[in-house]
């Protein structure tokens, strides 16, 4: 059996405890060029680096987003929050992708949506790296530092949609999340303090401060953060609601400048 073959790759990721063998071989198999290509992308995935960032990127919202090492691979349950984002948006509106990892968001409601300004940000130099290359794609802009400290002031008050996909992982739960999310992305990306809100916490207190009037802040917390974080949107002004989808497990809370 060649060690090029299709049924090799699978037998060497089902080892390894892929549980969907089968179609990262496919997926591997037509990414790789060369058999000593294949060879190295199968020796990355085994040693469990994460899939998405062995292809270099990753799929989302029905897009091929890049994805470098190290950089937060996009969730397929937030394409809840972008579903919302489009339904709250409009062809032409101001569009923030906070914390953007890939930028993966914000692409998204650019490629949903015509003529939007989408403005991508994040404090990781690598994330920031990695966005340019994909936000760069619908005429965005990237930008790097601390929360709203990146956004250009002009910004202020006009925003119409503002994304925050917020660190909400407690720090002390890090140490039980699947390895290929704690030994290969940013901490930055996935700690979110004590109760997990500490990012959201900060990224809620300024939103009314960016948001243009009947604006929204959009974020993703776990189910039994939802009321907490429900009640800091209150406090800060904002008209709050929740999306809930159960067969994705994501839960937005919606935050609406009046």
């Amino acid at each position: 059996m060649s060690e090029s073959s299709e049924e090799t790759v699978v037998l060497r990721l089902r080892a390894a405890g892929c549980v969907f063998a089968e179609d990262e071989a496919r997926l591997l198999l037509q990414e790789a060029g060369t058999a000593a290509q294949l060879h190295a992308l199968v020796e990355r995935r085994v040693a469990g680096e994460p899939l998405e960032h062995v292809l270099g990127w990753a799929e989302f919202s029905g897009l091929r987003i890049a994805v470098a090492a190290g950089v937060f691979v996009p969730r397929h349950r937030t394409e809840v929050l972008v579903e919302e984002a489009v339904v709250l948006a409009r062809p032409g509106a101001v569009v923030v992708d906070l914390c953007c990892g890939s930028g993966a968001l914000g692409v998204s409601v650019a490629t949903a949506l015509d003529g939007i300004e989408l403005h991508a940000a994040d404090i990781d130099p690598a994330a920031v790296s990695c966005a340019r290359r994909n936000v760069a794609r619908v005429g965005g802009q990237t930008h790097e530092g601390d929360l709203y400290e990146a956004l250009p002031p002009a910004l202020r008050g006009r925003v119409d949609v503002l994304m925050a996909n917020v660190p909400y992982v407690p720090s002390d739960a890090i140490a039980l999340m699947p390895p290929e999310a704690r030994l290969h992305e940013a901490r930055v990306a996935l700690d979110g303090g004590r109760d997990g809100l500490d990012v959201a916490r900060r990224v809620i207190a300024a939103a009314p401060q960016w948001l243009a009037t009947g604006g929204s802040l959009l974020f993703e917390t776990s189910e039994d953060q939802a009321p907490a974080a429900v009640g800091t949107v209150t406090a800060a002004g904002l008209q709050a609601r929740v999306v809930a989808d159960d067969e994705r497990g994501a839960t937005v809370v919606v935050g609406t400048r009046s």
